[in-house]
């Protein structure tokens, strides 16, 4: 049996963003660096690079996550299926008389995820795109299929076809968040985000929406919050309160049984662990990762924490 898999993600969309100033409008707004993926390629080779991104409000909370991929007539962004009309339609606030067309096609497209040692992909080819996860290679690839062509993908690979329930235990097992699903869209900053762990943003690209703020956190201050890791000694609930004592200083996103990711303090956590008492979330006791926990107190011996910020 191939050590590969294969899984279709029905809670991802599409919006298609073309024109002469797709790319210059794409590379103000977003926090990554899209100059990599900006000269249209001859083949079709060129769509299999693709950048990991959100955008944000002005104040730097994340409003949007996505993938943006290179395609021969301008870009498509990978978006959680219930956000792309909403995307769409903050871009296009954007835009103003940029040569643009911004259009939400859920429809149009199916995506999946293709993992394991031995994945291989035959790549772009009509109707198909196909990219590298530009988050973590161990997450393998990523491929967006016309609707049409969708239902053979998964022959036209040497994946095992999985439920997503799969690939998501995947993702959670790498330490991976989705915005939605571990934080709420619209109240996280990037590096709260992991954005800066796992290549979401830029930090020499220049000004767009929210930079500021993302450039006074990457300088200036401790990331107190961040999405980590955790284990329980039971099944976890996403959405629970993570509690020291009665106060509650995370909470919990995906699951996958007892391991799962959270939202949490990692000042809190710390004083927690240093003191001998426990964590719990709904009853259960939880312990945090401790990787996460090791770059927290790096980072906070080198940078005193600043209020504001």
């Amino acid at each position: 049996m191939s050590a590969a898999k294969i899984s279709r993600l029905p809670d991802r969309g599409v919006v298609s963003v073309t024109g002469a100033d797709a790319a210059k409008l794409l590379q103000g707004l977003v926090t990554n660096d899209i100059a990599a993926l900006e000269t249209k390629p001859d083949d079709l080779a060129f769509a299999a690079s693709a950048a990991h991104a959100g955008l944000l409000s002005p104040q730097g909370k994340i409003l949007f996550d996505f993938f943006v991929v290179r395609t021969l007539d301008g870009f498509v962004l990978d978006v959680a299926r219930d956000q792309a009309a909403a995307l769409s339609k903050r871009l296009t606030m954007y835009k103003l008389r940029a040569d643009v067309t911004i259009t939400d096609v859920p429809e149009n497209y199916a995506a999946l995820a293709l993992w394991g040692p031995s994945a291989i992909s035959s790549g772009p080819t009509k109707g198909t795109i196909a990219f590298d996860d530009p988050r973590d290679s161990r997450l393998g690839k990523r491929i967006l299929a016309e609707a049409r062509f969708a239902t053979d993908i998964a022959s036209a690979t040497n994946g095992q076809l999985v439920s997503d329930d799969a690939y998501h235990a995947h993702r959670i097992a790498l330490g991976v968040p989705e915005g939605g699903k571990d934080y709420a869209l619209g109240d996280a900053y990037p590096h709260e985000a992991n954005f800066d762990l796992f290549h979401g943003v830029s930090f020499t690209k220049g000004c767009y929406v929210g930079q500021e703020v993302v450039a006074r956190m990457q300088n200036k201050t401790v990331v107190r919050k961040r999405i980590v890791k955790i284990a329980g000694a039971a099944p976890l609930t996403p959405g629970t309160d993570i509690l020291l004592g009665e106060i509650a200083i995370g909470r919990t996103g995906s699951g996958d049984g007892n391991t799962g990711l959270a939202m949490l303090r990692l000042d809190r956590a710390i004083e927690a662990i240093d003191q001998g008492m426990p964590l719990t979330s709904g009853g259960i006791v939880i312990t945090p990762d401790t990787e996460a926990l090791a770059r927290y107190r790096v980072s906070a011996a080198h940078r005193p924490f600043q209020p504001g910020l």
